[in-house]
């Protein structure tokens, strides 16, 4: 009789509280340039992590809902 093989242990998932730049144009369905941009005119929130600049999921979401509040 074999024994069984051990089950490799599944990583726990972790819901993501920041976004790169580029995950972040991606999410709101626009291009890199225009997310850099936004960051840089102040519409879009970014924090510096070392030499990376992260998105913050809610600052994603305060975006579009700003969007949204305009139309």
């Amino acid at each position: 009789m074999r024994t069984p093989t051990p089950q490799p242990k599944a990583a726990p998932v972790v819901a993501a509280v920041s976004y790169s730049v580029e995950d972040a144009a991606r999410a709101l369905g626009i291009g890199r340039s225009l997310a850099f941009r936004l960051i840089r005119e102040g519409q879009l929130g970014a924090v510096k992590i070392g030499r990376r600049t992260v998105v913050p999921v809610k600052e994603c979401e305060a975006f579009l809902a700003r969007l949204g509040g305009a139309a």
